[in-house]
């Protein structure tokens, strides 16, 4: 006897190309998910914080925009008073950025903020401490491999790292902008660190460093593009500093001089 309709469909008539695409959607979705629990937001809440946070501090963009490039005019001029200005606009944009960013806006999406604020806020108050109180660090424009990794740092995070950042989607008012956001201003920190001329605290390069591993690995996982040079900026600037700081004192050693002689390009 017959059975009206159709039979339902067995395994064997199952397309094995399409099985194959289907297993790997529900793997890619897998994936996708796995990252995300890596992290306690996603990246629409991730942007969402930035939106409200260059809102809120509008026009302070500008102005930081005018910071940089003060700093970055007192290369050209060798004074301690040129050397206070550097030290002195790179505690600004670490002590604002871990009291507001950090500590306001970041903070309820994310605990760890309030962490990452403080270390901040702690690396701010030491560079203004090294740079102005002690009068410690020493700025220049000068020529060489150093040099130019630390001009090439400070290009990239003024200029290609907004542009970047739009080319791959981001815009007004959810991209980081140089100054005021966490990666911009520690690789913008490296950058001009490597523009010293005289032996500093290796202390100064532990926190930098720590948020360039954190926030770098944060940017791979939530796909913020301009951020991957952040990963790789500690790796490139803190053993160019060391190595030139162990030149300086070899060579002071040779002179019979002090380690603070200058370094030379």
């Amino acid at each position: 006897m017959s059975t009206s309709g159709s039979e339902p469909t067995s395994r064997d008539d199952v397309d094995p190309h399409q099985a194959a695409k289907q297993r790997s959607s529900l793997r890619s979705i897998e994936i996708v998910r796995e990252k995300r629990t890596m992290l306690p937001f996603t990246l629409e809440q991730f942007l969402n914080v930035f939106a409200a946070y260059n809102n809120a501090i509008w026009p302070a963009q500008i102005l930081a925009y005018m910071l940089g490039a003060v700093a970055v005019a007192a290369l050209f001029r060798k004074g301690r008073a040129s050397d206070r200005i550097v030290s002195a606009v790179l505690g600004v944009m670490w002590l604002g950025t871990g009291i507001l960013y950090h500590g306001v806006f970041f903070s309820p999406i994310n605990k760890a903020a309030f962490a990452f604020g403080a270390l901040f806020v702690a690396e701010g108050a030491a560079l203004l401490y090294a740079g102005i109180v002690r009068d410690g660090l020493r700025f220049a424009i000068s020529f060489g491999f150093r040099a130019a990794t630390g001009a090439g740092f400070i290009l990239y995070a003024a200029l290609a790292y907004p542009l970047i950042g739009i080319a791959t989607g981001h815009s007004w008012p959810t991209l980081p902008m140089f100054g005021v956001s966490p990666c911009p201003v520690t690789i913008f920190t490296f950058g001009l660190l490597l523009m010293t001329t005289a032996r500093f605290s290796y202390w100064l390069l532990v926190i930098p460093f720590i948020w360039s591993v954190i926030g770098g690995s944060a940017a791979i996982l939530l796909d913020v593009r301009q951020d991957w040079v952040l990963l790789v900026s500690g790796f490139i600037a803190v053993p160019i500093i060391i190595v030139g700081n162990r030149r300086v004192r070899a060579a002071a050693d040779e002179a019979g001089l002090t380690p603070s002689i200058e370094l030379r390009p």
